[in-house]
């Protein structure tokens, strides 16, 4: 009888981590301490919920990192990426979905599996030898019990951040007499993808006065011994206000691509973008507007925007400690940790920053984790692919001395032959794409995906 994986959290790199271990003829047991132990972002006890953005971010896997990264999840047959196109909603060409459809979705395939078994319970210790391969997937809200086991195992201390969501509003509410549908630059194939977004116009004074409520609000205070070391893609709003009266303005409150039909003469000063939720358009999330205001002080300070004057909130913004191990110095380059290899690490608690890159970490941490009882070898995937390149990073290509969060992105990549000449961005992109391509499907020994020659 062949061994089992365990896999240590039901989360986005869990869920894809079991996933592609039983397609390889490998049982799992998946430990998913919810909805016995909640944790505040939380809200069920379904596999890979969504706690803050419902976006994959960018589509585009031609001269997109986070789009080539889709691209070689469909190709590995990955469970994450067939939700995500299942449950898609309009976003003006990044992949969103409907979250509790998603996580439904995931969930009911996983557990229908015959060799997917699920346990509820916290695991409050580092696993036993004898589980032999394990994965520990649990994300950024890994229990007090275990971080604490990780730590004492590597005698690192955890690395943190303050990660923040981004509220969500009931459609209902929003004026449409001041609000408007459109996607920046009208970007899109369809009429449907190009009015993705409901925008929210500001003039100078309102935008000024916007910043000052910003910054006066009261804000969530840490503990003691605790520090505020954020990442830099994920913001919150009044940090960024606070680095400067115009960062807004040009981040994600930049009035470019947007024309206000109600006052097209206008050009808006700022504008603040809302991306539909779920897909009954009932729920749309404030883009970028992560916070760690109070809860009082963001209805006061968010019915500030032109149109959400009369705005309910489904959800206000949160903030919660992201730990994260140091794994340039803790892990192998097949994902073990170095002290007790038995133990692999997957997902955000690798040091990886988002929804994607913690679903692709699982899942080649669940191929390595089969193969491996299985008795094979298996070669990591090539750093010129974007699966591989992230894997480089986490695993040595970072300096262990100053590692943070890192999002896909092709500076990891390494660099393209400029073939005679200085390439423009999207060739050069392109040139990062069609070389990622073809060096993933070898390595997943399919038929080269694009003639090179």
């Amino acid at each position: 009888m062949v061994k089992p994986v365990h896999i240590i959290g039901g989360g986005m790199a869990g869920a894809e981590a079991a996933w592609q271990a039983v397609h390889m003829g490998v049982p799992v047991i998946i430990h998913e301490m919810r909805p016995e132990q909640g944790t505040f972002a939380h809200k069920t006890g379904d596999l890979a919920e969504m706690v803050c953005s419902n976006s994959f971010r960018s589509d585009d896997d031609e001269s997109n990192a986070v789009g080539l990264l889709h691209w070689e999840m469909r190709q590995a047959g990955g469970l994450i990426m067939e939700m995500a196109d299942r449950h898609a909603l309009p976003a003006g060409g990044a992949l969103a979905v409907d979250r509790d459809r998603f996580s439904a979705g995931v969930t009911e395939r996983l557990r229908a599996h015959p060799l997917v078994t699920v346990e509820t319970g916290e695991i409050t210790a580092l696993p036993p030898a004898d589980w032999g391969p394990t994965i520990i997937a649990t994300g950024p809200l890994t229990s007090s019990a275990l971080g604490q086991a990780i730590r004492a195992e590597t005698g690192e201390d955890a690395l943190a951040f303050f990660d923040a969501i981004a509220p969500i509003v009931y459609a209902e509410s929003i004026d449409l007499e001041k609000a408007w549908f459109q996607s920046r630059y009208d970007k899109g194939d369809t009429e449907e993808e190009r009015t993705a977004y409901l925008n929210c116009p500001m003039d100078r004074d309102t935008y000024e006065a916007f910043i000052d409520a910003l910054i006066a609000a009261p804000k969530t205070t840490f503990h003691e011994g605790e520090t505020a070391g954020y990442f830099d893609g994920c913001l919150p709003i009044e940090v960024m206000a606070e680095r400067g009266r115009e960062t807004l303005r040009h981040g994600p409150m930049k009035p470019v691509g947007l024309t206000n039909p109600h006052q097209p003469e206008v050009k808006p000063w700022a504008v603040v973008q809302l991306r539909r939720d779920n897909k009954l358009g009932t729920l749309f999330n404030i883009v970028g507007f992560q916070t760690k205001m109070k809860y009082g002080a963001q209805a006061d300070v968010f019915r500030m925007i032109p149109g959400l004057e009369e705005a309910r909130f489904a959800r206000l913004g949160g903030i919660h400690r992201n730990t994260f191990i140091n794994a340039p110095r803790l892990l192998d380059a097949q994902m073990r940790l170095k002290s007790q290899p038995h133990i692999r690490f997957a997902g955000q608690i690798t040091g990886v920053e988002g929804y994607v890159e913690s679903a692709a970490m699982g899942l080649l941490a669940g191929r390595l984790a089969a193969a491996e009882i299985l008795g094979e070898t298996v070669a990591t995937p090539p750093p010129e692919t974007a699966i591989g390149a992230l894997l480089n990073h986490i695993t040595g290509g970072a300096e262990a001395r100053t590692f943070q969060p890192m999002n896909v992105n092709f500076g990891l990549f390494p660099p393209v032959d400029a073939k005679g000449g200085r390439r423009n961005r999207r060739d050069r992109y392109r040139a990062y794409t069609d070389r990622a391509k073809a060096a993933w499907s070898g390595w997943l020994g399919q038929p080269a995906a694009l003639d090179l020659a």
